[in-house]
């Protein structure tokens, strides 16, 4: 069983295999969530030993809630990635049923802070977290909130992402 295997807060997920562009996507009934309060979005994922082409060109993280809409620079691969050291569980199922190719080499470029790209965070359960994005759940709202991350402009070559899910919290005030 997943949950205790792998310490996975999904019942499922999904491993990208070869693909030169993705998208994920996500939706929430906003009455499942507390009115007035403001929530962030995470993608929790590992990478494989072998990944590549999740750094350039980097990726765009929607949120829409309501009339809201916001949209930010995200990358999977963060400066001090370290190579995905977690294994597959076996439960991920494949997203192309056809084997890897290996066509190019991983791009090791280094994502500048500059650029105002939100990187991923190592988790304490070994997994990591991107933050996509947040939103304010206005009281009173009978709608959904949709998330997507997505990268379809670049044609680069991707492999090696397990994504466990998406994961909805309270932003901490602070």
């Amino acid at each position: 069983l997943i949950g205790a295997a792998c310490n996975c807060r999904f019942s499922e997920g999904a491993q990208l295999m070869h693909v030169c562009w993705f998208e994920i996507r996500g939706k929430i009934h906003s009455k499942m969530l507390s009115q007035d309060t403001t929530y962030a979005a995470y993608m929790v994922f590992k990478t494989t030993y072998n990944f590549y082409g999740l750094d350039f060109p980097v990726q765009e993280a929607s949120i829409s809630a309501g009339a809201t809409n916001s949209t930010r620079k995200v990358c999977l691969q963060g400066n001090d990635d370290d190579d995905g050291e977690g294994g597959v569980p076996e439960n991920y199922r494949p997203m192309v049923p056809f084997p890897r190719l290996r066509l190019r080499r991983r791009n090791r470029r280094v994502v500048s802070h500059e650029e105002n790209v939100a990187l991923p965070q190592q988790r304490a359960d070994g997994w990591m977290e991107l933050e996509l994005g947040e939103f304010l759940n206005e009281g009173g709202d009978d709608g959904e909130v949709s998330i997507s991350l997505v990268e379809t402009k670049g044609g680069n070559w991707k492999s090696g992402l397990i994504v466990q899910g998406i994961e909805i919290r309270r932003k901490k005030s602070g």
